[in-house]
């Protein structure tokens, strides 16, 4: 089978998306299947050069798409000639997936594929999470209930399927705007597996930030973002500091919006910014390294419609401390791999607390149980199977259609 996705960029540095795409495509091709990708890059964009399949970048050369800040016209991506291309180049495809919402991606594939008789599914990657409408402005809001209407809500309409990654997001989307009368399906959805445990990546971390040395700390990976909490966290683990005198605190991840130097002001006024370190963004071994050198991940997102670096560190068996605001919550604490709290600073006061007294035979435990919760629930190419199902499904029910 051959699958067109369509996103507006493969930036690693936007999140889960862009590498949830890229596992995907490495276990569709393990299982004879191929995904090709569609984004609004610049095709000199440096990050596509190491993507395991073929990319067609239709942005200019040069562009660079903020994922925080920026111009309005260059967040939205707007690119002339993408909804042609589509429409040019669908047909050599058996499915199509458009991966993200309130974009120039949603409006290229609402024109290019209009009349298209194969399968579209859109994965809406909880962009229609009722976090957006709770911290974003009135104004911010009306707007995008315009696009809706316009364009979002049609090209979701038209979908055989929009995709959920969890019946949690799916119902709590119901509520986010109108009209809303969509295909629903819940599917899995997850990462690749992290390569075997060894002291190399560790060490390799270690050796890159000597800062931290030796010592035990907990890890904070996401974007360095309102929603991910992070004020929340330097104010829990500034609470506990003294009582873990050999524990410190990474944050690390991309500072989208400039937030990390208020932060590190907050660090500094509860005293505790000679034990929180900010290495930035981590990719590859030395993501692996942070994952494995760690004590335990913790994430006190307000919001977060799946988490891949939740399922990353339950790979490497790192027990999870989260917030029940992240959609997989559930599975994770029925798993034994979790400590969950709400997204409050009582909550993730609680979360340091409760971890700390753990014994070191319960820690050992959560470890065993985040890696096997992994394997059954997060691994990629379980998603891949599933999804290649779904397509086939689909593909039935439209060729009965057009035969009725």
């Amino acid at each position: 089978m051959k699958i067109l996705r369509i996103i507006i960029s493969l930036d690693p540095a936007g999140g889960g998306p862009a590498e949830g795409i890229r596992r995907l495509t490495e276990a569709l091709t393990r299982a004879g299947h191929t995904q090709e990708v569609v984004t609004l890059d610049g095709p000199d964009a440096p990050f596509l050069s190491s993507f395991p399949g073929k990319v067609y970048a239709l942005g200019r050369p040069g562009r660079s798409l903020p994922q925080g800040g920026g111009r309005l016209r260059e967040r939205f991506g707007f690119t002339p000639g993408a909804a042609d291309w589509i429409r040019q180049n669908r047909d050599n495809y058996d499915a199509v997936i458009v991966s993200g919402l309130w974009n120039a991606g949603n409006l290229a594939a609402r024109l290019g594929l209009a009349g298209y008789k194969r399968p579209v599914l859109v994965f809406v990657h909880g962009m229609l999470a009722p976090w957006l409408r709770e911290f974003n402005s009135p104004l911010k809001h009306w707007v995008k209930q315009l696009s809706w209407l316009v364009n979002e809500g049609v090209l979701l309409r038209r979908a055989d399927r929009v995709l959920f990654t969890s019946e949690e997001e799916m119902l709590s989307a119901r509520k986010a705007f109108v009209p809303y009368k969509l295909k629903e399906e819940v599917v899995s959805y997850g990462t690749g597996d992290a390569p075997k445990p060894s002291t190399h990546y560790s060490q390799l971390f270690r050796d890159k930030f000597p800062a931290i040395g030796d010592r035990k700390f907990f890890l904070f990976l996401s974007r360095i973002y309102p929603k991910k909490g992070c004020d929340l966290l330097i104010s829990a683990f500034a609470r506990y500091a003294s009582e873990m005198p050999d524990v410190d605190l990474v944050i690390a991840g991309p500072d989208q919006i400039g937030w990390a130097a208020e932060l590190k002001q907050q660090a500094a006024r509860l005293e505790v910014g000679h034990r929180i370190h900010w290495p930035g963004m981590l990719t590859g071994d030395l993501k692996w390294g942070a994952f494995y050198a760690s004590e335990a991940f913790i994430l006190p997102s307000h919001h977060e419609n799946f988490g891949i670096v939740v399922a990353e560190a339950m790979a490497c068996g790192k027990p999870l401390l989260i917030t029940d605001k992240i959609n997989i919550w559930r599975e994770t604490l029925a798993d034994g791999a979790s400590l969950v709290e709400p997204d409050t600073a009582d909550g993730t006061d609680r979360l340091i607390d409760r971890y700390r007294k753990l014994s070191g035979s319960e820690v050992s435990k959560m470890s065993e149980n985040a890696r096997r919760s992994f394997l059954s629930r997060f691994h990629i190419d379980n998603v891949a199977g599933d999804l290649i199902s779904l397509i086939e499904k689909v593909s039935v029910e439209k060729s009965n259609a057009h035969s009725a």
